[in-house]
């Protein structure tokens, strides 16, 4: 009896590639053991279950969106993200915000450098910061100059700043006031503490001033960019829109750049990823605490 040949097709369909695990490749996550990334995707598929749910909810403001905080829980997000060392009693003050009509964007203006990312780190004050120096740099020589987190970071300890633990933007203007501070392209940021290489930089500030309401905020961010300090306990999902969800306990510096009628328009240091390419607005009026610890240096 001859051999029968059998002809046949399969299907090599390949296998569905899972939300998670594309977003594990967009963002370049690996994780050590596959008991971690079982537990990470419970994580992720929790997040993305409230990102669809809210976004399905339309009488909301603003839009949530997965990014690469979306396998952390909150407590994680904010241990590893919000660095902000607020004063432990915090005045409660009536906050009144009648300052209305004049749309101000320091972005358009060259007054603002690009979104940057403080990686793992609670160096959000130092973010901060520099925001509102680089705005001052530009009001002062003409000159956008992009200033050194990394050496507030390794350089500002004795004036109560902690690193990657915490500070404060006030702390960091008394240092500059006293030791200047240098580019960043000359001490460039690694997301981690480390020893002091310059404590002296050439742009140096005459003093800084000190905003506790809504109204002084808003004046003085239409002559410069401002620091401010939020609460941003929820910001971890948010992706577009005008934010209105928190409450006034500060835990992230931030920079102001601009506003609206309808909202104050801020640049935070999570990279280009999150909100709107870097960008958050909060409803106007004292949302998330913005008017209650605001600065900005002197030249």
């Amino acid at each position: 009896m001859g051999a029968v040949s059998v002809l046949y097709t399969q299907s090599a369909a390949k296998p569905e590639v899972t939300a998670f695990e594309s977003w594990k490749i967009e963002h370049g996550v690996t994780y050590a053991s596959m008991f971690e990334s079982a537990y990470r995707e419970r994580i992720f598929l929790e997040n993305l279950a409230k990102v669809e749910l809210h976004n399905s909810q339309k009488f909301h403001t603003y839009q949530m969106g997965i990014n690469q905080f979306s396998a952390l829980t909150q407590e994680e997000f904010v241990a590893m993200n919000l660095g902000l060392i607020a004063p432990e009693s915090e005045i409660e003050i009536e906050q009144v915000d009648n300052f209305r009509g004049a749309d101000v964007d320091w972005t358009t203006k060259d007054s603002v450098t690009a979104v940057k990312d403080q990686g793992q780190c609670g160096s959000c004050w130092a973010f901060s910061t520099t925001g509102s120096l680089e705005g001052l740099s530009k009001n002062m020589t003409n000159k956008l100059w992009s200033f050194s987190e990394q050496q507030l970071v390794d350089c500002s300890g004795k004036y109560g700043n902690q690193a990657c633990n915490g500070g404060l933007m006030t702390n960091s203007f008394k240092w500059v006031k006293d030791n200047g501070i240098g580019e960043e392209s000359a001490y460039p940021y690694n997301g981690v503490q480390g020893t002091c290489k310059a404590p002296t930089g050439f742009f140096k500030i005459s003093g800084y001033t000190e905003i506790t309401n809504c109204n002084d905020l808003a004046n003085a961010l239409v002559a410069r960019v401002v620091s401010v300090a939020v609460d941003a306990t929820n910001w971890s999902s948010y992706k577009s829109g005008v934010f209105k969800t928190c409450s006034t306990r500060l835990n992230h510096g931030v920079t102001l750049t601009g506003m609206s009628d309808a909202s104050w328009n801020i640049k935070n240091s999570w990279g280009v990823g999150w909100g709107e390419k870097g960008y958050i607005r909060l409803a106007r009026g004292n949302t998330c605490g913005i008017c209650n610890m605001a600065s900005f240096p002197l030249q």
